[in-house]
């Protein structure tokens, strides 16, 4: 059966689940299609292991051995490549960086009011990431 003819439910993973969810994301590709999609299922649909057997032909056990395989996989990259780590390390210093810009920004528009409403666009703006054209060519 093709993967994306798959059912299930989006659920917020848990915080052991989230770890491997993110794993998965960094080098779910190095993971056999088998494996892969295995993973798919369980860390992304939430299925059991009883409904990922029943989906992919093989016995329950068959789900378990395959999930626990692909977990020490999955270990065994990212303590190698450490992808995952330094992706998390960059969001907070992207995140660290974008509150310093909204708290300069802030206290710029208390020091000049005039310029506040600016400010607030510019602010906006920061808050969802979107692109500032300065009016400028570079």
């Amino acid at each position: 059966m093709p993967f994306a003819t798959l059912t299930g439910t989006a659920k917020p993973p848990k915080g052991k689940d989230l770890k491997y969810l993110q794993l998965l994301d960094h080098y779910g590709a190095l993971l056999t299609d088998t494996r892969r999609e295995i993973c798919e299922m369980y860390y992304m649909l939430d299925l059991s292991l009883s409904e990922i057997a029943e989906q992919k032909g093989v016995s329950r056990q068959g789900v378990s051995e395959a999930l626990k395989s692909s977990r020490e996989l999955l270990d065994f990259y990212e303590e190698k490549l450490h992808h995952n780590e330094q992706d998390r390390e960059y969001s907070l210093r992207v995140s660290f960086m974008m509150t310093e810009t909204v708290g300069a920004l802030e206290r710029f528009k208390q020091l000049h009011p005039e310029y506040a409403r600016e400010m607030d666009e510019i602010i906006g703006m920061v808050a969802v990431g979107e692109k500032i054209d300065l009016g400028e060519e570079n």
